[in-house]
């Protein structure tokens, strides 16, 4: 059963929320994260990304960066920057993007129940790419980013979460890139109660976005364990900051294709090898996009193609039957020779937040094929962590965005 706990969460004063709320740390390249600190220094960026206090030939991942993280993060709080709640309460945390909403539960979950598999994943983690935040979080001794999870949709979540968002809430900002971020506080003892016996209930929660955060963080928990051998369980490393959200209310995006050559073929070719596997729907000089599951947008040559997977490349496998392994299986490593994308250089990803526009873009400058894909679902992410299994790179794109600084977990 899950485990997700209220907690004393150090969040903005009231009036520094909306400069200092900032995207994730990992949105942005060195050189990106300095105009935006520059431009803002109140931005949680700065505290992400210390880098930014340097000079270029500094590295991003000395040590002196992450004790300036540390510095600036306690220096800000002991300035009144931030406060802190005198007690253990959830938050609520909605976001509007397009008119839609998403609100979430902001809590801490469990360290075991990731290790256990009651938070199931559905990535892989590369371990490189955790060290940066381990020494980010073991530093500072806080969680400053949120894991976004996931879970089905429970009534009496809902009806608590709709109780309180009738209240005055205690942020309320729309961002730069025209997101709406409101908050509002959970502290009666029987909302809390509540909302605690909700998750109790669940046997499986779903990490949606944050896998390496989420690995980073656990295993932050674990090097306290071992420094702390006669640890009851309680202390704060055990758990990490989590915004949780149902699963109704969550849309993926599609997560694009770009590709540099041809492997050799002519476009000719190259088309006939496309026409084994997809019917093409439709031939457009104009932008198409893919409709339902099973359909395909490529661009190649100036011209846009909808395709559809012929049945016999179909498959009810929670793996194979995902419209990224059809592509990825019958096209891009038989046809294009790109056997692990994950590490192939030859192709790129491009999140469906940028449009279609992008892909020609790319195509008109360093890539000469594109495919668009139809969003996996939720339940696909959910059957597939369901089955242990895991989706193929790139397969999910999530917005909005969750903002870093908005509610912190101290792990001292």
């Amino acid at each position: 059963m899950a485990k997700v706990l209220p907690f004393k969460g150090i969040r903005p004063a009231k009036e520094k929320c909306s400069r200092i709320a900032a995207l994730p740390y990992d949105v942005y390249n060195r050189e990106e994260a300095k105009v935006v600190v520059s431009k803002n220094p109140d931005s949680f960026l700065a505290i992400d990304r210390a880098e930014t206090s340097f000079p270029d030939d500094v590295d991003t991942y000395d040590e002196r960066v992450y004790k300036k993280a540390h510095d600036m993060l306690w220096d800000r709080i002991e300035k009144g920057d931030f406060v802190q709640d005198d007690k253990n309460v959830y938050y609520i945390y909605e976001l509007i993007m397009d008119g839609r909403s998403q609100t979430g539960i902001v809590g801490c979950a469990s360290i075991d129940d990731y290790i256990n598999n009651v938070i199931k994943k559905h990535e892989n983690t590369r371990a490189d790419k955790e060290v940066d935040r381990i020494k980010h979080v073991s530093t500072c001794e806080a969680q400053t980013g949120p894991i976004f999870l996931a879970y089905r949709s429970n009534n009496t979540i809902n009806t608590i979460v709709d109780k309180i968002k009738k209240t005055e809430p205690l942020y309320d900002f729309v961002a730069e890139d025209g997101i709406s971020h409101k908050a509002w506080i959970i502290d009666s003892k029987e909302d809390i109660n509540g909302i605690e016996n909700a998750f109790g209930s669940m046997d499986s929660i779903y990490i949606a976005d944050g896998h390496h955060r989420c690995a980073s963080a656990c295993k932050v928990g674990l090097m306290k364990r071992e420094e702390n051998p006669s640890y009851s369980g309680d202390e704060e490393f055990n758990y990490f900051l989590s915004v949780l959200f149902p699963d109704d209310q969550l849309m993926i995006m599609d997560y694009n294709r770009v590709v540099k050559d041809l492997n050799g073929l002519s476009c000719e070719e190259f088309k006939n090898e496309i026409a084994k596997k997809f019917d093409t729907l439709k031939e457009s000089n104009t932008a198409v996009k893919p409709s339902k599951k099973g359909e395909v947008s490529m661009y190649l040559d100036g011209k846009w193609y909808l395709l559809n997977v012929k049945d016999e490349f179909k498959s009810d496998d929670p793996i194979k039957g995902l419209d990224v392994s059809i592509l990825q299986n019958e096209i891009l490593n038989p046809v294009l020779g790109i056997e692990d994308p994950k590490t192939d250089k030859r192709i790129d990803f491009v999140g469906g937040i940028r449009g279609l526009g992008e892909l020609e873009r790319r195509c008109s400058n360093d890539c000469v094929l594109a495919f668009a894909m139809y969003p996996t679902s939720i339940n696909e992410l959910f059957d597939v962590a369901d089955a242990h299994l895991l989706m193929p790179p790139k397969s999910t794109w999530f917005e909005p965005k969750l903002r870093s600084g908005m509610f912190i977990h101290s792990i001292k």
